[in-house]
């Protein structure tokens, strides 16, 4: 059984606290592992190496720092299939869905590589007579990440490819439950020819996250999970002067038009909501379906097809979805289905006693939809992160687009339609940050940003994109005039343009 430690310095360490967390293959519900906690010493440790090593890092031009993007980008590449098989193991996700957890975090590191363009300040000639005036986007110096389970590639390289590249040195505190892959990525980035102490990654738990938030050489945080956690996070790094953009749950809606194209609507629902076995913040948890014959003909076409999900190892490649990440989480889910039967909801497809033949062990649960279910129930109003689907009948377009702006989650929506004037009064005036039209997931590609609104999002700057740039630098701006013999004599009043 192996144990994994931290990685400080350029390699990894043994973890001194005395704390571990097991590590779980969610496939046999097995440990096959376990993960030190660290201590605050430990974290101090690891902050202590990048603050040594962040200003040598900050002074090396924009386009080396981009050729070793450049180079981690091809060793990611070289070990794709060793990097999903780890992730498939330790998360539960089938291994082509642990792939494209992997691609979207490159796509991320593509666009860091751009760095020496996406840095650079601005500048005026002759702002003023004889002056010119310029600015510069300069790191931070040592900020962090705290990321979730769910996406254990994607979301730790959202974080740290902007921030490396802009120069700061990086602290990550990734889940505890699936730890292997940001190890993994944090030695590749050290053959990719990183400096030692840029890149920490260091194990733990609450302990660890109050030692980010309370170290005054950590100018930046950047958080990912729960929203109760993320307002806390948020909360506690502005109480010490950081930078936070904190990211929680979600309840994203799909809406259905009447005029909808069913079948690729079902499909969205089927592969968006029960995809990674519903362990997703841009899951479709709630499908609204428009008028009662609207909704009568999507269920005659969901039913057999949730139905039919083939549950299986995350190695299967013929799977749909694979296990829940821990025992724990799965007896959470179990325990909304029993929730949402007991509000009365009409529990269509129940998949809470799937049992994987010979994984008996496992953490398998089959999919779960939910028809006539009301804005009141708490299946509706709270985030369940399973694959459970629920269906809420609206009478009209009014209703159905009150449903996600009254919600206090505004993370990810959708709207199926044929209807152009639907979809762009939809765009306009739904309350939420990110909109699908005709897209179930509409997570944004990497050179636009990431982030929901309401109790979705903490901060007003965003993931990736040109808010990454601007949240892991500062800018200071220089007014220049140089000695030309002429001389005006003292002003006592503010400077202006007349």
């Amino acid at each position: 059984m192996r144990t994994v430690g931290h990685f400080i310095g350029g390699r990894e360490v043994e973890g001194r606290s005395g704390r571990y967390a097991e590590i779980f293959q969610p496939m046999t519900g097995e440990v096959i592992g376990r993960v030190g906690l660290a201590s605050r010493d430990e974290m101090r440790a690891a902050v202590e190496n990048a603050a040594a090593a962040q200003p040598a890092w900050a002074a090396t031009n924009p386009q080396r720092r981009a050729r070793i993007m450049m180079k981690f980008l091809d060793l990611v590449a070289r070990e794709m299939d060793s990097l999903a098989d780890l992730l498939a193991r330790e998360h539960g996700k089938t291994v082509p869905d642990a792939r494209g957890d992997i691609q979207r975090g490159v796509e991320v590191v593509e666009f860091a590589c751009g760095i020496p363009h996406l840095q650079k300040g601005e500048y005026t000639e002759g702002a003023g007579p004889g002056i010119d005036m310029y600015s510069m986007r300069q790191p931070l110096g040592v900020v962090a990440g705290i990321t979730p389970f769910n996406f254990p590639a994607m979301i730790p390289m959202w974080k740290f490819a902007p921030a490396i590249a802009c120069g700061n040195a990086f602290i990550l505190k990734p889940s505890e439950r699936d730890p292997g892959v940001p190890m993994r990525l944090a030695e590749l980035m050290i053959e990719a020819g990183l400096p030692a102490g840029i890149l920490n990654v260091v194990n733990g738990d609450k302990e660890a996250v109050d030692a980010i938030l309370d170290d005054a050489d950590i100018r930046a945080v950047g958080f990912v999970g729960s929203s109760s956690i993320a307002e806390y996070v948020y909360s506690r790094a502005a109480a010490t002067g950081k930078r936070a953009q904190c990211f929680g749950g979600a309840k994203n809606h799909m809406i259905i038009m009447p005029d909808a194209d069913l079948d690729q609507a079902v499909d969205a629902l089927v592969g968006a909501g029960y995809g990674s076995a519903g362990e997703r913040c841009m899951a479709i948890s709630v499908a609204v379906p428009v008028g009662e014959a609207t909704a009568d003909a999507l269920m005659s076409k969901l039913v057999p097809r949730v139905e039919s999900l083939k549950i299986g190892l995350s190695t299967d490649p013929s799977a749909d979805l694979g296990p829940l990440v821990t025992k724990a989480h799965l007896d959470k889910v179990r325990s909304y289905v029993d929730i949402g039967v007991q509000e009365g909801a009409e529990l269509v497809v129940d998949g809470r006693n799937f049992r994987m033949q010979g994984y008996e062990n496992g953490f398998y649960m089959g999919g779960c939809l939910f028809d006539r279910v009301t804005a009141d129930m708490r299946i509706y109003k709270e985030e369940i992160f399973g694959p459970v689907l629920s269906v809420v009948r609206a009478k009209d377009y009014t209703e159905a687009l009150r449903l996600p702006n009254e919600h206090e989650y505004g993370n990810g929506v959708a709207i199926y339609t044929r209807d152009g004037d639907a979809a762009r009064d939809f765009a306009a005036k739904v309350n939420v940050g990110m909109v699908g039209i005709n897209v179930p997931i509409p997570v944004p590609l990497a050179y636009y940003t990431f982030g929901g609104w309401k109790r979705s999002g903490f901060g007003d700057l965003n993931q990736h994109g040109p808010d990454a740039v601007r949240f892991y630098t500062k800018t200071k701006t220089v007014t220049s005039r140089w000695p030309s013999g002429i001389k005006d004599g003292a002003s006592f009043v503010i400077p202006t343009m007349q």
